[in-house]
C-alpha cells in the first residue's frame, strides 16, 4: 500500500514528512535525485528523463501513485508524463494542484468558468526551470481571473539548500524577495513554488513583512493526498516497506537529511 513521493534532493522530504504525520500508517518510499540536482537549470527534455526514471524506480518498489514533490518535474514534465509515458493503473500528481485550490479556494472538480478571488497580486518563488513553463499562470488561469502574477527565478536556493549552507541561503532568498518587490511592492500573497523553499520559509516571511500571506506546499499536498485516497484507495500500491532511496551517495545524503529532518534518515542506493 505504498506510495512515491520523488524529488531533485532533499526538499521534497518537506512533503514527505507532512504526508507521515497526516497518514502515520501509509509506508511511503522516497526517491530523491540527488546525483542530478538541481532539475531547476535544466532544459525540458532533461528533466523529462530524469523524472520518468525516478517515477519508474518508485514503480518498481511498488508504488501505483508517485507524487513530483519537484516542482520543476510537475511544471515541466507532468503533462507530457500523462499524456504519453504513464502505464495504465498508475498514477502521478504533481504539487501545483493544492497549492492553487488553495489559493483560489475552489477545489479541483469545480470546473465552473473562472472567476474574481481574493487574491489580487501574487509573487511566486520558483525555480527558473518553472518560470519559464509559466505552468503556474496557466493551471491558475484556469480558475481564476484578475489575479496578477509576477514570478521571481531563485537561482541558488537549492543548491544553497543541499549544501547545507544557510547562511548563503538566507542571503539569496532575501536578495531574491527584493527583487521581485522592486518588480510588485505590495504582493497580498506569495507563493513558494518549490519543496526545498519550506525550509527557509521563515526567511521568506520575515524578507516580505507580516501582511502577506505565505502559501507553502508540504501541508497543501498532505492534506490533498489524504482526500485522494480516501476516494481512490485502490491507488495504493502493494508495496509495504517505507525507505529513502537516492541516486546520490547515500551516507553523505542521510546525513544532510537527518539535519533537516532532526531525526535519523538512511538512504539507500536507488
Amino acid at each position: 500500500m505504498a506510495v512515491g513521493i520523488l524529488d531533485s534532493g532533499l526538499g521534497g522530504l518537506t512533503v514527505y514528512k507532512a504526508v507521515t504525520e497526516r497518514m502515520p500508517d501509509l509506508p511511503v518510499v522516497y526517491y530523491g535525485d540527488n546525483a542530478h540536482t538541481p532539475y531547476g537549470t535544466r532544459d525540458a527534455d532533461d528533466i523529462f528523463n530524469l523524472t520518468t526514471a525516478g517515477t519508474q524506480r518508485l514503480f518498481d518498489a511498488g508504488c501505483d501513485l508517485v507524487i513530483l514533490a519537484c516542482n520543476t518535474a510537475s511544471a515541466a514534465a507532468l503533462r507530457r508524463m500523462q499524456e504519453s509515458w504513464v502505464p495504465k493503473g498508475k498514477r502521478v500528481l504533481g504539487v501545483f494542484v493544492p497549492l492553487i485550490e488553495a489559493l483560489t479556494e475552489r477545489h479541483w472538480g469545480d470546473n465552473s468558468p473562472p472567476r474574481e478571488v481574493a487574491v489580487k497580486h501574487v509573487a511566486l518563488f520558483a525555480t527558473p526551470a518553472t518560470v519559464s513553463s509559466r505552468a503556474f499562470q496557466r493551471e491558475l488561469a484556469f480558475r481564476a481571473i484578475g489575479v496578477d502574477v509576477e514570478a521571481q527565478a531563485c537561482g541558488g536556493v537549492v543548491d544553497a539548500i543541499e549544501d547545507g549552507d544557510m547562511i548563503l541561503a538566507e542571503a539569496l532568498v532575501r536578495s531574491h524577495v527584493d527583487a521581485l518587490k522592486r518588480k510588485m511592492p505590495n504582493p497580498d500573497a506569495a507563493v513558494l513554488g518549490c519543496t526545498h523553499y519550506p525550509i527557509v520559509e521563515s526567511i521568506f516571511q520575515d524578507a516580505l513583512g507580516a501582511k502577506v500571506r505565505v502559501f507553502s506546499q508540504a501541508d497543501l499536498v498532505a492534506e490533498s493526498l489524504s482526500d485522494y485516497l480516501s476516494r481512490r484507495p485502490e491507488m495504493l500500491g502493494p508495496g509495504k516497506v517505507s525507505m529513502f532511496l537516492t541516486t546520490g551517495d547515500p551516507q553523505r545524503v542521510s546525513d544532510q537529511a537527518t539535519r533537516f529532518m532532526r531525526r535519523r534518515c538512511d538512504f539507500h542506493a536507488a
